[in-house]
């Protein structure tokens, strides 16, 4: 089996039973495990009989943390990175070691794993493929808002707290009245609930009790987006008013939420 200097491995997101043999065995075999919060990860580890030492490494001490990697690797020592649960990177710390340790040079590599949004998507009802993930929304009305009205076109994908999502799911509310959303919360839990309906159903429904668990959530597109909507149409006729592909693809981006490196590859296919 090839060896690596470096793992990223996903832990569960709440039933225990869904980590892997793999990463079971990577997090023994390693010698240090890079984690959010070490008290987390330490119930992991004594679950499964792991003694391998923790360091902790989180959205605080991500820079701070990189020398003292680097050591443990040019030691010849090998590290696993996990996060609180799920899969680390996805909204979770580790960007910014990753791209240091490519940069020098080291093996890197992830393993398969839990992953909340994708836990949540394949047991929801969607229309194809394409989606849209903001990670975790803005705290401000506004900046909820801006996002909402600028993914409008997609079905947008998000996280949210237990006790923001009465005031979130009110926002959407105000701003798309009619739409179709999606909640999943409490995923692969004794209490995992998953609920499609429409925003004024899910508006009330959350408002009648105490929320509880972590949330995913879709906003389903709006159905007038896919008549109104063709990309070459709109590449083409900026292209005639002497927009450049770099420009192209970032007005379509704002205007439509497509993704802005797709328009501009597009642009340059045309």
């Amino acid at each position: 089996m090839k060896e690596y200097d470096f793992y990223i491995v996903p832990t569960p997101i709440g039933n225990l039973g869904d980590i892997t043999q793999r990463a079971i065995d990577v997090l023994k075999s390693v010698d240090v495990i890079a984690c959010e919060d070490i008290r987390v990860t330490q119930k992991l580890l004594n679950h499964f009989n792991i003694k391998t030492k923790c360091i902790s490494y989180h959205k605080f001490n991500e820079k701070e943390r990189i020398n003292k990697f680097l050591e443990i690797l040019q030691e010849g020592k090998k590290i696993a990175l996990v996060s609180d649960a799920g899969t680390p990177l996805i909204c979770d710390p580790g960007a910014v070691i990753v791209e240091e340790l490519r940069k020098q040079g080291f093996k890197i590599t992830a393993l398969a794993g839990a992953n909340a949004i994708i836990t949540f998507l394949s047991q929801i009802p969607r229309e194809d493929e394409q989606f849209t993930f903001v990670g975790f929304l803005p705290k401000t009305p506004a900046g909820i808002e801006k996002i909402v009205k600028k993914y409008k076109c997609s079905d947008m994908v998000f996280y949210e707290s237990p006790n923001r999502i009465v005031k979130t799911l009110e926002i959407i509310q105000s701003l798309r009245p009619d739409c179709k959303v999606a909640i999943g919360r409490e995923l692969t839990k004794v209490f995992e609930e998953v609920i499609v309906n429409n925003i004024s159903n899910l508006v009330e429904y959350f408002k009648s009790g105490t929320v509880k668990g972590e949330i995913a959530g879709m906003i389903y597109r709006e159905t007038a987006c896919g008549d109104d909507f063709n990309p070459d149409d709109k590449i083409k006729i900026l292209s005639e008013k002497n927009f450049k592909a770099k420009e192209i693809s970032i007005i379509l981006s704002a205007l439509y939420g497509v993704n802005k490196n797709d328009v501009y590859k597009r642009v340059l296919e045309l």
